[in-house]
């Protein structure tokens, strides 16, 4: 079922997510929602929170073709090198992230932030503890697009968005853009 998207404005979009303290049956159904509506709007990850709930759960899925470089992208998962396609769709709940390394500009969007895109700066790699829904924990080392998309969708657990963390000439640009986004909502 295709859940409808939180858009900027929403106050919901800017709390501190719960921790999932169970996993049954009505989560399950609620990531093969959310699975079913990031796909839907084209994205590549989408947490709790975009769908109205404050519970740290995020999916995420990066197709092939998203995937930076004509490699496939890589990533440590708990001690071994793989592609990242081989733990696509990721889901979880719960995570712990060490973003590190330097610093780089990547243009992101957002399904919660319409048409809006922007230069945001973060850092280049994450080791992320990705708690699974049935218990199990993956230890993911990586970088590129899975790290940025990691370090977005974690944000969204802890009320942060992506216009957050722009320059401060980005956000006098994006701020009238910005108002009437949440003036729509």
């Amino acid at each position: 079922m295709i859940l409808p998207i939180t858009q900027y404005g929403n106050s919901v979009l800017r709390v501190k997510c719960a921790s999932v303290e169970q996993v049954d049956d009505t989560t399950k159904e609620l990531v093969a929602n959310m699975l079913e509506t990031m796909h839907d709007a084209n994205g590549i990850g989408l947490a709790a929170p975009q769908v109205g709930l404050n519970i740290q759960l995020v999916v995420i899925d990066i197709p092939e073709d998203e995937e930076e470089g004509e490699e496939p992208e890589m990533a440590t998962v708990n001690g071994e090198l793989k592609p990242i396609r081989d733990i696509m769709p990721l889901v979880f709940v719960n995570p712990t992230l060490e973003p590190y390394g330097k610093q780089y500009l990547f243009t992101e969007g957002c399904l919660s932030v319409r048409n809006i895109r922007a230069n945001v700066a973060r850092p280049e790699f994450v080791k992320a503890s990705l708690p699974q829904l049935d218990g199990s924990v993956l230890e993911i080392d990586c970088g590129g697009l899975l790290a940025r998309c990691l370090q977005h969708e974690c944000d969204h657990l802890n009320g942060f968005l992506f216009v957050d963390r722009v320059s401060s000439a980005a956000k006098l640009t994006l701020a009238k853009k910005l108002k009437k986004l949440a003036q729509g909502y």
